[in-house]
């Protein structure tokens, strides 16, 4: 996505928070469309700033990044495919869901579960830092990891996350990766905080989106 080149270094939370903020504004009044309306374009370009911030972790999510961006190139190629009939997820999903192709290995369905995850992963990774600075980086990791991805995983992955989690950077050198040329820690305390408000309701509201199509409980094959 072109913004993503435009972006300055450190400013991955500040962008994340300004497209969510967006979204929360465009977001359409009427109650029962709302509730089934995921911008396609922007969903993706707050799992392309994602990427960024994995980025930083390291080569401990290497196969996370990996397959985030797989599934971001999965439902790219299906928006651009037709930008105006695919430019609500949820109309993808029910698509797919009426064909019977939403518990395929390759469908969009599946790669929208395993955004969200990812993006469930990345904002208990922030909450841990948040409440708690002194944590280490290894500690915050893994807890976040066991409460979002490691239900979900196989053996392989979860063994693998485990050796990775020696090459995981510390607590300073990531909040310093984090940080853009002008901020310092209080500034990015509070961009953090602003983050995860912003993008609870949102995950929250994606979640039960998923358990409609009944896609919540899938686990990797």
């Amino acid at each position: 996505m072109k913004r993503r080149r435009e972006m300055e270094k450190g400013s991955e939370i500040k962008s994340a928070i300004e497209e969510l903020s967006m979204m929360a504004k465009l977001k359409p009044s009427d109650n029962h469309d709302a509730a089934a309306h995921i911008p396609t374009k922007p969903f993706l370009y707050v799992c392309n700033l994602f990427v960024q911030v994995l980025d930083k972790i390291g080569p401990t999510m290497a196969v996370l990044r990996h397959d985030i961006n797989q599934n971001i190139q999965r439902l790219e190629m299906v928006h651009e495919s037709d930008p105006s009939l695919n430019s609500n997820l949820v109309e993808i999903l029910k698509k797919e869901a009426s064909e019977g192709n939403a518990r395929k290995a390759k469908s969009c369905s599946k790669a929208f579960l395993w955004l969200t995850r990812s993006m469930d992963f990345t904002v208990a990774l922030f909450q841990n830092l948040a409440r708690d600075p002194e944590q280490s980086m290894v500690e915050a990791v893994e807890e976040s990891y066991n409460l979002t991805l490691k239900p979900w995983h196989g053996w392989i992955s979860s063994a693998a996350l485990k050796v990775a989690l020696k090459l995981v950077p510390d607590n300073k050198t990531f909040t310093n990766l984090l940080m853009g040329k002008e901020d310092n820690y209080e500034t990015l305390k509070e961009q953090m905080h602003t983050f995860i408000s912003l993008l609870l309701p949102f995950l929250e509201e994606i979640h039960s989106i998923l358990r409609v199509y009944n896609l919540d409980r899938l686990k990797s094959t």
